[in-house]
């Protein structure tokens, strides 16, 4: 079947097999790895892209289920040059060793953020739930995406701290 979307910022149209999963399309096809694929089930949130700026598990997606939509990848956050404050925030606060459910965890991060841009440290815990890690012991990650929603509260006086 053919499908038309927005892959990073990117239109795309490609001819697909009606039971292509979203997230083998994006490794295999458009050569964007970083989008990891670990249980295939949904459960570890590896997987996980924006989907018209909502966290989405591509490995429980067809292709043809993201027609029309726009999908954000981990490669597609970032800058022409630097990081993303979130990939940067994760750096800084020491949030990944293995790096396997990294791109997972900073794509529900950046969903959720958008959801809500002053968390307590227990909204983000709850937040990421669906995404496991099994080097790091979540600690690092929630800091750093505490970090990550203080420092863009602090460059947008548009936003009071503590406002939800």
């Amino acid at each position: 079947m053919e499908v038309r979307l927005t892959v990073n910022g990117h239109a795309v149209q490609a001819d697909v097999r009606d039971e292509r999963r979203l997230c083998d399309w994006l490794r295999d096809e458009r050569g964007l790895t970083g989008t990891k694929v670990g249980c295939r089930e949904g459960v570890c949130g590896s997987c996980t892209v924006l989907l018209d700026g909502r966290a989405v598990r591509s490995c429980l997606m067809l292709v043809a289920q993201a027609d029309g939509h726009q999908v954000t990848t981990i490669e597609g956050l970032a800058p022409s040059a630097g990081l993303h404050p979130l990939q940067r925030a994760f750096v800084d606060n020491a949030a990944l060793q293995c790096g396997f459910c990294t791109p997972g965890f900073i794509m529900s991060a950046v969903a959720f953020l958008a959801t809500d841009p002053a968390p307590t440290r227990d909204a983000v815990a709850d937040g990421l739930a669906g995404n496991l890690c099994r080097c790091t012991g979540y600690t690092t990650i929630v800091d750093a995406v505490l970090a990550a929603a203080a420092a863009a509260r602090s460059e947008d006086p548009g936003v009071e701290p503590g406002a939800r």
